[in-house]
């Protein structure tokens, strides 16, 4: 396993040769001559080439394969000046149109001045056979546009910024990238370029840009809007939008509101009033608004005709599947008929599931195609065992792909090309945002039904929106709520204390059942201790359920009984450092062959095939677990397995991973585990909540423990803190109904 020294380094010399580099990140593996001596460098140094010159700071990194490597932090480059490193330099291909013998015809020429007549003479070129006037400007326009990017490199490493931004801006803006930063540095607060706004607003300043300048005060409104919608809010009253903004640059309240009224007329913000408030919105979440109200209201202002046969069918589905069905899930199953939207919801044990497959039934035999899907890998899994056919997440479903150009999430099904479906059943509806509603009622045909799916006392999506909870209040969509808990969900324990925590009483705690347990830790370090063993060897030894299906649970990442800490522990008690395992140290994680691990974003270029080597697809997704099967120290290689997708990650694909022995519950969403063990001590006060509590009991599928302190269990139960969403969607649907 590679050994990371802390002394910092510097060396300085010739790029010799390229051993690896990732046209789309950077990330680099290079050989450096420094005084003679041959170093080998790795980290992100963009569109370098052989010849170049280069300053390196960094610190040295021991590979089990490759020996000592030098960790690049810091880079400085400049273009060679002696006629070998030129000859280098160009032989490499570094500018388009020079290869390896044009490249010795030009230094044989123009010797060590070759790099300038390219940029200032280019017609000089045209003296050398074979290379016309038109080739000579194509080759100085090469030469040009990689300069450019060196230029934006040397500003970035100046203003200590990630590197492989250049990339990213040279894709958006093309030679403008550097003058189009200079001139406006704001346009990194865009989501595609994943800078802190803080980062960028420093930036402005170093820069010269008035603290009240229109493009600071923009960048400011539009972050708060950005910032806000991560947090599930569609809009921002105006004034509390105008006063967030004044909080954050600190300038008078009549600079701010011109700044708006500016964004408002170039129809980037829009202002449009909800109720008795002027809701600002980015416009693309006013749209998305917009378009979910009309197409929901079109559902609904065209019910289907009564089936005359809809008994017989119902008996015939209760036949199928060999039950009877209790009076809420006949009602259930009778309005799916006669619905083309329709919300099914309901607890733990109220029939979800029995009803789903009823419904699923009643559309086969009405020769409906049916496609069945969720928000998370997860949740289409466990939707398509019960239904004992394939479903999908939602973003598969709607063949998601990123914008070549933005970087952004692209949909390929939408209106153009819709899906080939006559009816769509989503489950866990709670989970999913508004943007993704939008997009999902874009690629169904205008007659496709839709039955969607919710416990609506689980916590709401993390994107912006309040879906589910939207079109409940609304008393537009025709819903059933399944009530009755069934008798053999009533025997566990489970289900009838998640019940009780949903009407603010605190769960029993004697630990008299067989599913449900408690123990008492009030000191967080016993906390986390106690925790450690039950996954050791406790549950494993005790009661046979496996370290791998065991998924621990905190309310919050920080804190000493949050998921960081709790990690971090974890792997050292149940996948400890040994000589048999290879590591990998990325940022503060250190990744071991075993360790389970979660993707953290969605990213729809990554490649992965099936354990047999039968499929091949591509799409890992935010949420997605799975575990380290190898690291391969020579390749430099993290590869995973989720649920049999083998995906492997180099070095700079690492950030998108992270342990997952222990969650938020916010993470947990849409999952279900074998045994759930709950963290239940310190934490910020909106985290300990009933709906966090019942959210992560509604987790556990045979075994729920929580751990911590008692007085924290009761306060969760009775605190019905409901973060307040600003949406519009609920207010824009009743008005279009009446």
């Amino acid at each position: 396993m590679a050994e990371q020294h802390t002394e910092i380094i510097e060396l300085s010399g010739t790029v010799r040769a390229l051993i690896f580099q990732n046209a789309d990140n950077g990330y680099t593996v290079l050989r450096l001559d420094a005084k003679e001596i041959e170093h080998i460098v790795v980290g992100c140094m963009p569109a370098i080439s052989p010849g170049e010159q280069l300053l390196v700071r960094g610190h040295w990194v021991n590979h089990p394969t490759y020996g000592t490597q030098l960790q690049a932090d810091y880079t400085e480059r400049t273009l060679p000046s002696e006629e070998v490193a030129i000859l280098a330099y160009l032989s490499s291909g570094a500018i388009k149109g020079v290869g390896a013998a044009t490249a010795k015809q030009l230094v044989r020429a123009f010797g060590a001045e070759t790099l300038s007549v390219i940029e200032e003479t280019p017609e000089r070129l045209a003296q050398i056979k074979g290379i016309t006037p038109k080739r000579a400007q194509d080759i100085s326009r090469a030469f040009l546009a990689q300069s450019g990017i060196r230029r934006l490199l040397d500003f970035l490493t100046q203003y200590d910024l990630p590197l492989p931004l250049a990339l990213h801006l040279h894709r958006r803006y093309g030679e403008a990238a550097l003058p189009a930063l200079k001139e406006n540095p704001y346009l990194l607060s865009d989501e595609e370029f994943q800078v802190d706004f803080s980062t960028v607003d420093t930036l402005a300043i170093q820069l010269g840009l008035e603290a009240d300048a229109p493009e600071r005060v923009e960048a400011s409104l539009l972050f708060e809007l950005s910032y806000n919608a991560g947090n599930g809010h569609s809009f921002l009253p105006r004034p509390k939008l105008v006063d967030a903004t004044l909080s954050l640059i600190g300038v008078d309240w009549d600079t701010v509101e011109e700044g708006l009224d500016a964004l408002i007329e170039r129809g980037e913000v829009v202002c449009s009033p909800v109720a008795k408030v002027d809701a600002c919105y980015l416009s693309w979440l006013y749209a998305a608004e917009c378009y979910v109200t009309e197409r929901i209201c079109q559902m609904t202002q065209f019910p289907l005709p009564a089936l005359p046969n809809l008994d017989a069918l119902l008996q015939d589905a209760q036949k199928t599947q060999g039950i009877c069905y209790a009076p809420e899930q006949q009602v259930a199953v009778k309005t799916a008929a006669s619905s083309r939207i329709m919300l099914l919801t309901g607890g733990p044990g109220t029939g979800k599931t029995t009803t789903v497959r009823g419904i699923l039934t009643l559309f086969d035999a009405l020769g409906l195609k049916t496609v069945l899907a969720a928000p998370t890998g997860r949740a289409a899994k466990r939707l398509g065992e019960v239904c004992g056919r394939e479903a999908v997440t939602i973003h598969r479903l709607l063949e998601a792909t990123f914008g070549p150009d933005t970087r952004q999430t692209v949909f390929s099904k939408n209106e153009t090309d819709p899906l080939s479906a006559d009816a769509v059943i989503i489950d866990e509806t709670s989970m999913v945002d508004l943007p993704l509603f939008q997009s999902l009622l874009r690629a169904m045909p205008f007659d496709c039904r839709l039955i969607l799916v919710g416990d609506p006392d689980q916590l709401p999506s993390v994107g912006p929106g309040n879906v589910l909870s939207d079109l409940r209040r609304s008393q537009a969509v025709p819903e059933v709520l399944l009530t009755e808990i069934f008798r053999q969900s009533l025997q566990s324990a489970i289900v009838r204390n998640a019940h009780a925590v949903n009407r603010g009483e605190t769960p029993d705690l004697t630990n008299q059942n067989q599913d449900f347990f408690f123990l008492r830790r009030r000191d967080p370090e016993r906390v986390v201790e106690t925790i450690a063993q039950l996954c050791q060897t406790r549950l494993p030894q005790n009661m046979g359920i496996p370290t791998s299906q065991i998924q621990v649970l905190s309310p919050t990442r920080r804190y000493a009984t949050g998921t960081e800490h709790l990690n971090l522990c974890l792997q050292a008690a149940v996948n400890p450092k040994s000589r048999e395992k290879q590591e990998r140290k990325f940022g503060k994680h250190i990744f071991r062959e075993g360790d389970r691990v979660m993707q953290i974003r969605n990213n729809y270029d990554l490649l992965w095939t099936s354990t047999n080597g039968g499929q091949a697809g591509v799409g890992v997704f935010n949420g997605d677990v799975g575990h380290i099967t190898s690291i391969i120290p020579g390749e430099d290689v993290v590869i995973v397995n989720f649920d049999d997708r083998l995906v492997e990650y180099t070095a700079d694909l690492l950030g998108e991973l992270e342990p997952a022995y222990a969650m938020t519950v916010h993470k947990s969403q849409g999952s279900e585990y074998r045994a759930v063990i709950l963290a239940v001590s310190q934490g910020a006060p909106m985290l300990l909540s009933r709906s966090i509590l019942y959210t992560a009991i509604t987790r556990a599928k045979e075994l729920f423990i929580m751990v911590g302190d008692d007085a924290v269990v009761s306060h969760m139960a009775e605190n019905y803190r409901h973060g307040k969403r600003y949406s519009g969607l609920r207010w824009r649907i009743s008005q279009k109904n009446t």
